[in-house]
């Protein structure tokens, strides 16, 4: 028999085995429930990913307009193109972020935790109407909220889509320090107030629970926000700072400037079709939206019609088809989309693609034969007016089958083909009110810049290129 004292010696050995196998157990057990739920996280890792396919558009857009300019310039259309962006990160940071998405209290389908917010409002009649955001600012009381941290990145390169539009209808005569201090007003200022109206809960939002004008304004992944917005804003600029040398000529011909790389525009166009389904789908804010399936198939339908349509238009009126006009036709037709991806059949979807590519054309000779506007690149065709057509095609073409309680209305969103003519003068309003607020304001800080440092560089600069004399590198120094 063995010794009591033995015994107790024994079972203290396997009572500190056991619990020392049972430590991570118990660990496990400790971190899982404080972890966030499991549909939670998903959803949070969705988003990032997302948002990383459309900051990888950024490589999209400076292939584009760098392609479309010519070569005595492409390192500054390059750099406009890279040097926004980390303007834009450190301007949405600082107030931008704040001023758009401070009002927001919490994104349910992140984590159901409230963070501190704040909206600054006006109230006329029993009716509440934000204005601004206004809190966020610099990440500081939302520094260590998953969700907060990710709808940061999210919105911002959603905003530094925006600013980057711009840069190519006002490329090969704009001053480097002039697009600089042009980065921070976009980033700080003028894409949040408009962004804070449809998405931070502001006015435009509410005219469906204020006015019973639908669900108010609504734009699924950014047609009016983000598009409009970048080119509205485009053809201030390009109307402030005037055609380049040699575009219109006093015989009244205009003429050709062509860009000096087209297969690098056709490739960054590519680029651009794949990241803007991180642009659609990932405006879900959640991968467990079955929805995801159709706003990825609209958003390619679209894209193909609309390359189509611009390419068999000029194919039949000059006998040769226009691949550059088709690169332009497939943007603008995933311009259009994204603001009804969400809420139209794939039919619609077709519908508004085919009718973005033919906009794009008709655009393009209006801007230069009509109002001898100069955009080398098409982006005030392609992002402004095909982004005012999606956010219009939304207020037609949803057919009733999504979005119920959106924006604080129950039922789901109808377009006025399907019934609903409330939702179609939501989207009028939210239109006009970018037209007027955004190029007004865009007006006024061209003009202000035109007056202090000046918009356009020197003549001298423009005939040798903004490589040269602007930037002192070439692109091409062995050509």
């Amino acid at each position: 028999m063995m010794p009591r004292r033995s015994q107790i010696g024994l079972a203290a050995a396997i009572f500190a085995a056991l619990a020392l196998f049972s430590l991570p157990t118990l660990a496990h057990a400790q971190t899982a429930a404080s972890s966030p739920p499991l549909d939670n996280s998903l959803n949070l890792a969705w988003l990032l990913v997302a948002g990383f396919l459309v900051m990888f558009m950024q490589l999209g857009f400076a292939m584009v307009e760098t392609g479309f300019t010519r070569s005595k310039n492409a390192v500054n259309t390059m750099a406009m193109n890279l040097i926004i962006y980390p303007i834009g990160i450190l301007g949405f940071w600082l107030t931008g972020y704040g001023f758009m998405m401070g009002g927001v209290a919490h994104w349910p389908s992140l984590g159901a935790a409230a963070i501190g917010h704040r909206e600054l409002s006006i109230t006329v009649g029993a009716h509440s109407y934000g204005i601004l955001g206004f809190s966020k600012f610099a990440l500081l009381n939302v520094s260590r909220d998953p969700a907060s941290l990710g709808m940061f990145l999210f919105s911002l390169v959603f905003m530094d889509t925006a600013a980057t539009i711009p840069t190519g209808a006002m490329a090969e005569r704009w001053r480097f320090k002039a697009f600089f201090i042009y980065g921070l007003f976009m980033s700080m200022f003028l894409y949040p107030l408009y962004g804070n109206w449809v998405w931070g809960g502001g006015w435009l939002s509410q005219l469906g629970v204020n006015l019973g004008l639908g669900h108010g304004h609504l734009d699924f992944a950014g047609s009016s926000v983000v598009h409009m917005t970048g080119g509205i804003t485009a053809l201030a600029g390009a109307y402030m700072i005037g055609p380049r040398i040699g575009k219109f000529r006093r015989d009244g011909a205009i003429g050709a400037l062509p860009g000096h790389n087209l297969p690098m525009a056709v490739s960054g166009t590519l680029i651009l079709a794949f990241g803007w389904f991180g642009f659609n789908c990932g405006s879900t804010l959640a991968a467990s939206d079955p929805r995801i399936a159709i706003i990825a198939v609209n958003t390619m339908l679209a894209s193909a019609a609309g390359a189509l349509s611009s390419l068999l238009y000029l194919w039949h009126r000059y006998n040769k088809p226009d691949i550059a006009m088709a690169c332009n036709g497939l943007l603008g037709g995933l311009v259009a989309i994204t603001a009804p991806c969400a809420f139209v059949t794939p039919a619609a979807a077709v519908l508004i693609g085919t009718i973005a590519g033919l906009l794009v054309v008709w655009a393009v000779l209006e801007l230069e034969r009509r109002y001898r506007i100069d955009d080398p690149v098409g982006a005030i065709a392609v992002h402004g007016v095909c982004g005012i057509w999606g956010a219009l095609a939304l207020g037609l073409l949803a057919d009733g089958t999504y979005g119920d309680g959106w924006n604080g209305v129950a039922g789901p969103v109808t377009g006025l083909l399907y019934g609903d003519a409330g939702q179609f003068f939501a989207q009028l309003i939210g239109v006009t009110v970018n037209i007027v607020v955004v190029f007004g304001l865009s007006m006024l800080f061209f003009k202000i810049v035109e007056r202090t440092i000046g918009n356009r560089v020197l003549v001298e600069v423009e005939w040798s290129g903004l490589d040269a004399l602007e930037m002192g590198s070439d692109a091409y120094p062995h050509s």
